[in-house]
């Protein structure tokens, strides 16, 4: 029987009254946008960057990290993720914006640049809304992170200007900073993951498992969402005038996105039923195909054309339209679950 708490249940009312919030801001606040962009950590606005923050730590708390050796030995969990995430995801991303986008440069390449940065940090937040593994996606979110740092400038090169000159398309010459992206992945994943480490070896240490799990994560649980939550306000607050000034515009770089998420989770999500995941495996390998680190994607953006460029739009819009989907693909993944898994969790049992 799954049950979800109230907060969780009105999950989607309350996103839509943030991103409603937040737009009000932006729009019918004078001066917003300046004042919550003062003061910027990695290009990120402060108070996107402590609300990123206090999402992240209960999830990562929550983490059994001495489960983690036995995730790594999952070759199919691995392989999965590596094939979907790093092969299908850009590639799908640059033909969605090839196709949808062709006369709209500044667009296709915030597209592009955010179809290339797996999630590290929403994700988290989704898959454990649908009750997936929570050390398999801190598994695939360390290993995403460190595969940003590694290649995201490498794919950022080949995306926007090698196979664009293999087609025979327009290509852009771009310059990326392989220690801005570190940065970005150490504050942004790097910090909550210690935080959530050490909280639950001291925790375990000091008060015992029972306490530590029974009574202490289910009061800093409800504040992942409440950091959510800030997160929509701020990042729509930032951007509500120009969502707002040009509805055509946001939906024909929402229309790509949205067909993006819808696909990728489809195509994870069955790719790990049939090679016989269990439902919390399969969850956590579909969410992590779908999610994207829009934040990463908005800084580089911002770091090469600026604030207040198409090409970050876009990155804002992308959480406009990967917010509701994802929270709706939650809840499709717990009305599955008893569905396709019932089975198999009864052989297992």
């Amino acid at each position: 029987m799954i049950k979800l708490s109230w907060l969780d249940r009105l999950l989607p009312l309350w996103i839509l009254l943030a991103m409603a919030a937040g737009l009000a801001l932006g729009r019918l606040v004078p001066g917003i946008q300046g004042l919550l962009g003062a003061v910027q950590v990695d290009h990120t606005s402060l108070p996107i960057a402590l609300g990123l923050l206090l999402m992240m730590y209960p999830v990562l708390a929550k983490v059994r990290y001495g489960e983690l050796g036995q995730m790594a030995r999952d070759r199919r969990l691995l392989a999965l993720t590596l094939g979907l995430t790093w092969g299908l995801g850009p590639l799908l991303m640059f033909t969605l914006a090839w196709l949808f986008l062709p006369d709209q440069e500044a667009f296709r390449t915030g597209l592009i640049l955010i179809g290339i940065a797996p999630c590290i940090a929403m994700v988290l937040i989704w898959i454990d809304l649908a009750q997936g593994n929570r050390e398999a996606a801190a598994l695939l979110v360390a290993i995403n992170s460190i595969l940003q740092v590694l290649v995201y400038a490498l794919l950022g090169t080949f995306y926007l200007q090698i196979l664009p000159n293999w087609l025979g398309l327009d290509a852009q010459v771009l310059s990326f900073s392989f220690a801005e992206i570190a940065r970005a992945v150490l504050i942004f994943l790097g910090l909550p993951l210690l935080a959530g480490f050490l909280t639950r070896v001291l925790g375990v240490r000091l008060k015992g498992q029972r306490w530590y799990e029974q009574r202490f994560l289910p009061r800093i649980s409800p504040f992942a969402l409440y950091g959510l939550l800030f997160t929509i306000v701020v990042m729509f607050a930032l951007q509500g005038e120009a969502i707002s000034s040009d509805p055509a515009q946001v939906m024909r770089v929402a229309l790509p996105l949205l067909l993006y998420f819808l696909l990728m989770w489809t195509v994870a999500f069955v790719a790990g039923k049939r090679s016989g995941l269990d439902y919390e495996r399969t969850t956590a390998l579909a969410f992590t195909a779908a999610g994207n680190n829009f934040e990463l994607a908005i800084a580089v953006c911002i770091s090469i054309w600026g604030v207040t460029s198409q090409q970050a739009l876009a990155g804002v819009i992308g959480p406009l339209i990967e917010v509701p989907v994802l929270v709706s693909l939650v809840y499709l993944s717990l009305w599955l679950k008893p569905r396709l898994f019932a089975a198999r969790a009864a052989a297992a049992g």
